[in-house]
């Protein structure tokens, strides 16, 4: 799945982000609204990881939707 794919369907994605990082609240995820950007800086800051770990958990994500 490509990122355009998760964008256009965020609604839906919203559950798997939120089962994938369970630290994420709901609002983190409203924010988020599908950037991917705003979602690796959310998974920044509630796990601590920096800036290339948070896009290397998110394109492991990517490839197993």
């Amino acid at each position: 799945m490509n990122w355009d794919q998760i964008q256009g369907n965020w609604k839906e994605m919203k559950g798997e982000a939120r089962a994938r990082w369970g630290e994420l609240t709901d609002d983190d995820l409203t924010e988020a609204q599908g950037d991917r950007e705003a979602l690796e800086g959310k998974i920044q800051e509630r796990y601590g990881k920096s800036k290339e770990e948070a896009k290397r958990e998110v394109d492991s994500w990517l490839s197993s939707s």
